[in-house]
């Protein structure tokens, strides 16, 4: 039975509580309601007597001390004393009190199993199973089913997309400006081909491609035998400084083409009379040997015409020392012709028979030698759009000014400059610029006026005055050769005539899927020019690229090609996007 004594001992404190349980396991308490009995099952503590002494407390006490000594689990004589409820409950894991611990005896707990995958063995063995096998076809199936659906997507994209246009054939001389200097010592105060080489920084900056020297050789105006095409002129500088020279132009990427045109500073031609042209021309054979050793990567000629007219077969000689490419000189180099001849219809004509690879003419400015007076927008237009028919524009070349006429702002007056360095760098082929027209400079009493360059915000100490438009006109030509070297469109796109009248003039330069630009001019000193342009083409807006007035037509400004406004002596750029 179980019983619970609770006694004082003598000297104790009345409040101190000394509990005592005591289990007898008996076989009348296993009985198997016990097990389900709840806490309100529990009998109730024992109460000793008033009169209990102290010896039997005492032995209660060992009584107490002795049980706890016996091992927690239960001695051998309980377990078979109380084999039902021991066994149980230790089986079960209960809990059960045992004086004041807590008692509680677990089973061994279960062990949980994890799936750590298939060993090689089994692995071995699922792989050969026919599911298996079903399975690895049906995933292997779904991959290039998927795989060709992506596949037949991407090609499907690509056939519905608008195809590209091949890129065009060009040579170097069709990507960016040639820069002409007709005399070396006009060109900066070294006044020779060292200070020529001084510049070449200059010339890059301002996305210039080719550089058109001289002529240099010695040459006495009209003493054909005096004529030495391999020596240099003493006014001009040495052979050294021409060499350094072409090593400092390529190293900014710029070609040097060399004016060899034999009489240069005659009045009887430059090939002289029509009895020594055989002699000039075969002599010219060895001169131009010997600056291709130099490294010169091409050649300009005055009068083609008569040289290819009189001596075909030396000029077939000449076209081939010129043009044919040897192992050393892999690079093309370039023939360029200069006539001046005014008409498209010649000009045309003789860019066929003579078979140079650029030829600059005087069709830009026909009539008179002033272009101001003699400027004609339909004719002009009319000009551009017959050479650019019956040629490809890798052989049209674009010219106003020169060793004979002059710089550009004498001929058309200071106001148009912008416009024509704008009409020059969008026309559909070659531009070529006089050395000085980038900034507007003026003729003097020579054609071959000193050139002005910026120091400390001055130039040179002349004219600064107009400093400010100068270095104005040199910002714009400079941004505009920039933009055409990165822009299809006006590099080798296409030309489309959009309107021209006698004052005014609007085309179009298309490549393929890139950026469209539109350039219009107003040659009207007094009046505006209203433009009603309109077509498939053709958006109703555009984005102002270059304004030769901002101020009446700002950049980056939209304007309506419905009503686009130009005003006296202005000329703008306009761009706008392929939409498809």
């Amino acid at each position: 039975m179980n019983g619970t004594l609770t006694g004082l001992s003598a000297g104790m404190n009345p409040e101190e509580e000394t509990t005592v349980h005591l289990k007898d396991a008996g076989p009348e308490d296993a009985g198997p309601e016990q097990e389900d009995a709840g806490p309100e099952d529990v009998p109730a503590p024992v109460v000793p007597e008033a009169d209990a002494t102290e010896a039997d407390v005492s032995e209660a006490d060992l009584d107490q001390e002795d049980q706890e000594k016996q091992p927690m689990t239960g001695g051998a004589d309980r377990a078979e004393d109380a084999p039902t409820a021991g066994g149980e409950e230790a089986a079960a894991g209960e809990e059960r009190n045992n004086g004041s611990v807590n008692l509680k005896i677990p089973e061994e707990e279960e062990k949980e199993e994890k799936f750590t995958g298939l060993n090689k063995e089994e692995l071995m063995k699922v792989a050969g199973t026919p599911g298996w096998v079903r399975t690895r076809w049906a995933l292997l199936v779904v991959f290039w089913l998927g795989w060709l659906g992506m596949l037949g997507g991407a090609v499907l994209i690509i056939l519905q997309a608008p195809r590209c246009r091949e890129l065009p054939a060009t040579n170097w001389w069709n990507d960016g400006p040639l820069y002409q200097i007709g005399d070396v010592r006009a060109f900066s105060d070294a006044r020779d081909l060292k200070g020529v080489e001084q510049k070449i920084s200059n010339l890059a900056q301002m996305k210039v491609r080719g550089l058109v020297l001289g002529p240099i050789h010695e040459a006495p105006a009209d003493q054909v035998m005096s004529l030495s095409f391999e020596k240099v002129s003493s006014e001009s500088g040495t052979l050294d400084q021409f060499r350094s020279l072409i090593q400092a132009a390529h190293k900014k990427s710029i070609f040097v083409v060399l004016d060899l045109t034999p009489n240069y500073q005659g009045s009887s031609g430059p090939w002289f009379s029509n009895v020594s042209v055989t002699n000039v021309a075969e002599r010219l054979k060895s001169g131009l040997v010997f600056w291709m050793n130099q490294g010169v990567d091409g050649v300009q000629l005055s009068g083609v015409e008569r040289v290819a007219g009189v001596v075909p077969s030396l000029w077939t000689d000449i076209r081939a020392i010129v043009q044919n490419g040897t192992e050393e000189r892999p690079n093309k180099r370039v023939l360029i012709g200069v006539t001046e001849r005014s008409s498209a219809e010649d000009v045309s004509v003789l860019l066929s028979s003579t078979g140079v690879d650029l030829l600059i003419s005087r069709v830009l400015c026909p009539g008179s030698t002033d272009a101001k007076d003699a400027t004609d927008a339909t004719e002009l237009a009319q000009s551009v759009q017959l050479l650019y028919s019956s040629h490809n524009q890798t052989k049209l070349a674009w010219s106003l000014g020169g060793r004979a006429e002059g710089h550009l702002a004498s001929l058309v007056g200071p106001a148009l400059v912008k416009l024509h360095q704008l009409l020059l760098l969008t026309l559909p082929g070659t531009p070529v610029i006089n050395y000085g027209d980038e900034i507007g400079l003026m003729d003097g009493d020579t054609k071959f006026p000193r050139m002005l360059w910026d120091s400390d915000g001055k130039l040179n100490g002349t004219l600064q005055e107009r400093s400010a438009e100068h270095l104005a006109c040199l910002s714009f030509f400079s941004a505009l050769s920039e933009l055409r070297g990165k822009e299809r469109s006006l590099l080798f796109g296409d030309f489309l005539l959009l309107s021209n009248s006698s004052s005014s003039l609007a085309y179009l330069r298309v490549w393929d899927q890139s950026p469209r630009f539109l350039a219009a001019f107003n040659w009207a000193e007094d009046e505006a020019a209203v433009l009603q342009l309109s077509g498939a083409a053709l958006p109703r807006q555009a984005a102002v690229v270059f304004s030769t007035n901002s101020s009446v037509l700002p950049v980056d400004s939209s304007v309506d090609l419905m009503e686009l406004r130009l005003g006296p002596g202005q000329a703008a750029l306009l761009r706008f996007p392929y939409t498809g």
